[in-house]
């Protein structure tokens, strides 16, 4: 997957957080389903963001970007910040 990839479902992800906090106020969505969705777009927007940060930092090491593999979202979602 290359960066423009990323970007774009990272994109994708982001309006599809701001259609869910629409439907809510719309009344169209419970609250329990929009968190629940919420959640989901959340940690996979994490491991995107991981993936494209490890990518840039593999290219400004010499290393080729298209090796470095999505980490497992359990393991994203353990980070400490």
């Amino acid at each position: 997957m290359d960066e423009k990839s990323i970007l774009r479902q990272i994109d994708e992800l982001v309006d599809e957080e701001h259609r869910l906090r629409a439907e809510v106020v719309a009344g169209r969505l419970s609250p329990e389903e929009e968190h629940s969705r919420l959640r989901e777009v959340d940690v996979k927007l994490d491991q995107l963001w991981d993936l494209l940060r490890r990518r840039r930092s593999a290219r400004r090491r010499g290393e080729n970007p298209d090796l470095v593999q999505p980490r497992p979202i359990d393991e994203v979602e353990s980070y400490l910040q």
